[in-house]
Protein backbone atom coordinates (compact mmCIF):
# COMPACT_ATOMS: atom_id res chain seq x y z
CA UNK A 1 0.00 0.00 0.00
CA UNK A 2 1.27 3.46 -0.90
CA UNK A 3 0.53 6.61 1.08
CA UNK A 4 0.78 10.13 -0.35
CA UNK A 5 1.20 13.43 1.47
CA UNK A 6 1.78 16.86 -0.05
CA UNK A 7 2.34 20.50 0.74
CA UNK A 8 2.66 23.67 -1.32
CA UNK A 9 5.56 26.00 -0.57
CA UNK A 10 5.28 29.64 -1.63
CA UNK A 11 8.93 29.93 -2.68
CA UNK A 12 11.07 29.51 -5.80
CA UNK A 13 11.86 25.94 -6.87
CA UNK A 14 15.58 26.42 -6.16
CA UNK A 15 14.83 27.44 -2.58
CA UNK A 16 12.46 24.52 -2.06
CA UNK A 17 14.88 21.99 -3.54
CA UNK A 18 17.82 23.25 -1.48
CA UNK A 19 15.83 23.29 1.75
CA UNK A 20 14.63 19.73 1.11
CA UNK A 21 18.02 18.26 0.16
CA UNK A 22 20.61 20.17 2.22
CA UNK A 23 21.67 18.68 5.58
CA UNK A 24 22.09 22.21 6.97
CA UNK A 25 18.37 22.76 6.35
CA UNK A 26 17.05 19.24 7.05
CA UNK A 27 18.04 19.43 10.72
CA UNK A 28 15.68 22.42 11.13
CA UNK A 29 12.47 20.92 9.75
CA UNK A 30 12.67 17.11 9.90
CA UNK A 31 10.43 16.29 12.88
CA UNK A 32 6.82 15.19 13.19
CA UNK A 33 6.24 16.98 16.52
CA UNK A 34 7.81 19.57 18.78
CA UNK A 35 9.18 16.92 21.15
CA UNK A 36 11.40 15.45 18.41
CA UNK A 37 14.33 16.82 16.43
CA UNK A 38 16.92 15.79 13.87
CA UNK A 39 20.37 15.99 15.39
CA UNK A 40 22.41 15.07 12.31
CA UNK A 41 21.86 14.70 8.58
CA UNK A 42 24.07 13.40 5.78
CA UNK A 43 23.20 13.61 2.08
CA UNK A 44 25.07 12.28 -0.96
CA UNK A 45 22.67 13.70 -3.55
CA UNK A 46 23.14 11.41 -6.55
CA UNK A 47 21.65 8.16 -7.78
CA UNK A 48 23.31 5.51 -5.65
CA UNK A 49 24.16 8.08 -2.96
CA UNK A 50 23.25 7.47 0.67
CA UNK A 51 21.31 9.69 3.05
CA UNK A 52 20.73 9.53 6.78
CA UNK A 53 18.96 11.65 9.36
CA UNK A 54 19.31 10.98 13.08
CA UNK A 55 15.90 11.57 14.65
CA UNK A 56 15.63 11.73 18.45
CA UNK A 57 13.11 12.51 21.14
CA UNK A 58 14.22 15.76 22.81
CA UNK A 59 14.05 14.09 26.23
CA UNK A 60 16.61 11.52 25.07
CA UNK A 61 14.26 8.57 25.55
CA UNK A 62 14.41 7.26 21.98
CA UNK A 63 16.12 7.83 18.65
CA UNK A 64 16.62 6.22 15.28
CA UNK A 65 18.33 6.73 11.96
CA UNK A 66 16.13 7.27 8.92
CA UNK A 67 18.48 6.19 6.14
CA UNK A 68 18.42 4.97 2.59
CA UNK A 69 19.74 5.23 -0.93
CA UNK A 70 18.74 7.63 -3.68
CA UNK A 71 17.63 5.70 -6.76
CA UNK A 72 16.88 8.77 -8.91
CA UNK A 73 17.89 12.42 -8.58
CA UNK A 74 16.63 14.97 -11.11
CA UNK A 75 17.51 18.39 -9.66
CA UNK A 76 14.51 20.64 -9.05
CA UNK A 77 12.15 17.91 -10.35
CA UNK A 78 12.32 14.51 -8.65
CA UNK A 79 13.83 12.41 -5.89
CA UNK A 80 13.32 8.68 -5.56
CA UNK A 81 14.84 6.61 -2.79
CA UNK A 82 14.73 3.27 -1.09
CA UNK A 83 14.85 2.78 2.66
CA UNK A 84 15.02 -0.81 3.77
CA UNK A 85 12.69 -2.76 1.51
CA UNK A 86 10.47 0.27 0.94
CA UNK A 87 10.51 3.06 -1.63
CA UNK A 88 9.48 6.70 -1.86
CA UNK A 89 8.99 9.13 -4.72
CA UNK A 90 9.11 12.92 -4.31
CA UNK A 91 8.21 15.07 -7.33
CA UNK A 92 8.61 18.86 -7.08
CA UNK A 93 5.92 20.55 -9.18
CA UNK A 94 6.26 24.27 -9.97
CA UNK A 95 2.85 26.00 -10.04
CA UNK A 96 1.81 29.66 -9.97
CA UNK A 97 1.09 29.43 -6.22
CA UNK A 98 4.46 27.87 -5.43
CA UNK A 99 6.04 24.43 -5.45
CA UNK A 100 4.00 21.34 -4.65
CA UNK A 101 6.11 18.73 -2.87
CA UNK A 102 4.35 15.36 -2.98
CA UNK A 103 5.77 12.37 -1.13
CA UNK A 104 4.46 8.91 -1.99
CA UNK A 105 5.89 6.12 0.13
CA UNK A 106 5.31 2.43 0.74
CA UNK A 107 3.54 1.87 4.04
CA UNK A 108 4.96 -0.37 6.72
CA UNK A 109 3.01 -2.76 8.94
CA UNK A 110 3.99 -1.61 12.46
CA UNK A 111 1.74 1.46 12.45
CA UNK A 112 -1.66 2.16 10.96
CA UNK A 113 -1.82 3.90 7.58
CA UNK A 114 -3.44 6.89 9.33
CA UNK A 115 -0.57 7.18 11.83
CA UNK A 116 1.97 6.99 9.02
CA UNK A 117 0.11 9.54 6.89
CA UNK A 118 -0.25 11.92 9.85
CA UNK A 119 3.43 11.66 10.81
CA UNK A 120 4.78 12.16 7.28
CA UNK A 121 2.30 14.98 6.66
CA UNK A 122 3.40 16.72 9.85
CA UNK A 123 7.04 16.54 8.76
CA UNK A 124 6.13 17.88 5.33
CA UNK A 125 4.11 20.70 6.88
CA UNK A 126 7.15 21.62 9.01
CA UNK A 127 9.23 21.61 5.83
CA UNK A 128 6.78 23.89 4.00
CA UNK A 129 6.76 26.41 6.87
CA UNK A 130 10.54 26.33 7.10
CA UNK A 131 11.20 26.69 3.36
CA UNK A 132 8.63 29.48 2.91
CA UNK A 133 10.63 31.77 5.21
CA UNK A 134 13.36 31.97 2.53
CA UNK A 135 11.08 33.19 -0.26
Amino acid sequence: MDITVEATVAAPIETVWNAYTSPAHIIHWNAASDDWHTTASLVDLRAGGQFSSRMEAKDGSFGFDFAGTYTAVEPYCLLEYSFGDRKATVPFLQLDAGVVVRVTFAAETSHSPEQQRDGWQSILNNFARYAAQFS
